[in-house]
């Protein structure tokens, strides 16, 4: 039966307490998220990260911003601080649509309960929150049964970046279908992109995999292609940050380019993304605002040690742009679509018009 080894994000009764992944693998350390601001701080920082799990501790920012809401203010006055929290939540990261959906959640709460009794506003907010949180769990249990049934024993997987509990709320998008799979008996074997520049592959998809007893080698990024090439990866999964109308989506930086090696060498490419993660408003990926960070992610080793020249130009983004054409499924809690995307995303939303 799945299960979540990890709580990346836990509410305790008047703060967020965070799991920094910035210690991970070699401190377990626990950050206690008092305010806002702090919230705000951890989502940009990467203390906490993955698209589904930003959206979740952001929610969890936004109650915790309406709490400090004094008890005597207007219902005018409350929407004008819901609006304010939405918005500068929103701020602290502008790729991953998961974070906008889930304030957008919290924010129409917030204006539904407006004119209620104090208690009554924050209870519906803190109820929201939990039912963002249970929904992920839920959404990644029946994402991984979908994917697992696309892996066979004897498999040799390929993933970049951290799509699991780390990433989400505690079982993950695309390494939950490694854990689902294992749970069922299969023996699999996957290779981790370490991805550079801050290793999220090698410092937490490595350890959660390896806690999970899952055969796991570590590469580099660059190395991919040449696994390819001597035909001993028979499928890639990745999971996504933000999913276009037509299929095309965002992912960590680096997933472009196993997208364009699995193509040429013919084999499957996965992502696995809960339909939270889709935004119909955006009709292609060259539509999705990627996110660029700053330099001394890439010239220092983890901002510990400089590995480049002084004064040298950087070009850091954090995401890039995977076209549908190079897709093979997009595996969702409602299924695995195929493509053509555009029409199987317009039926998931029981669209019938042309521009979901």
């Amino acid at each position: 039966m799945s299960r979540i080894f990890v709580e990346p994000v836990r509410w305790k009764v008047d703060h967020l307490e965070v799991l920094d992944q910035t210690e991970l693998p070699g401190r377990h350390v626990t950050v206690a998220c008092r305010t806002v601001g702090e919230v705000w701080t951890a989502i940009k920082k990467l203390k906490t990260r993955g698209a589904p799990l930003i959206g979740i501790a952001a929610a969890y920012g936004f109650l915790l911003g309406m709490r400090r809401e004094p008890r005597v203010r207007s219902a005018a006055a409350w929407e004008r601080r819901a609006r304010r929290l939405r918005d500068y939540l929103a701020s602290s990261r502008p790729t991953a649509v998961n974070l906008a959906w889930a304030l957008r959640r919290m924010h129409d709460v917030a204006l539904r309960h407006a004119g209620a009794p104090a208690a009554r506003r924050l209870k519906a907010l803190r109820a929201e929150a939990d039912r963002i949180l249970r929904e992920d769990i839920e959404m990644c249990f029946r994402m991984a049964a979908h994917g697992a049934r696309l892996v066979r024993s004897g498999d040799s997987l390929l993933t970049v970046c951290n799509a699991g509990g780390l990433a989400t709320s505690g079982y993950g998008t695309a390494l939950g279908v490694f854990y689902r799979a294992k749970e069922q008996g299969k023996r699999i074997k996957v290779y981790a992109c370490e991805t550079r520049p801050l290793l999220q592959g090698a410092r937490l998809t490595t350890w959660e995999l390896l806690h999970n007893k899952i055969d796991t080698t570590l590469i580099c990024d660059s190395m991919a292609a040449r696994l390819m090439q001597q035909g001993r990866i028979s499928a890639v999964f990745v999971g996504a940050d933000r999913v276009a109308a037509n299929g095309d989506l965002a992912n960590k930086i680096g997933t472009y380019m196993l997208a364009v090696c699995a193509f040429h060498h013919k084999i499957p490419f996965y992502a696995v993304a809960p339909v939270s993660t889709f935004d119909l408003s955006l009709r292609r990926g060259e539509d999705i605002p990627i996110e660029e960070r700053e330099p001394a992610e890439v010239t220092q080793l983890f901002f510990k040690r400089p590995i480049a020249a002084r004064g040298v130009h950087v070009y850091n983004p954090a995401f890039d742009m995977v076209p549908a054409r190079l897709v093979t499924g997009i595996i969702t809690e409602k299924g695995v679509l195929r493509p053509p995307f555009d029409k199987g995303i317009r039926k998931m939303y029981g669209r019938s018009k042309k521009r979901p």
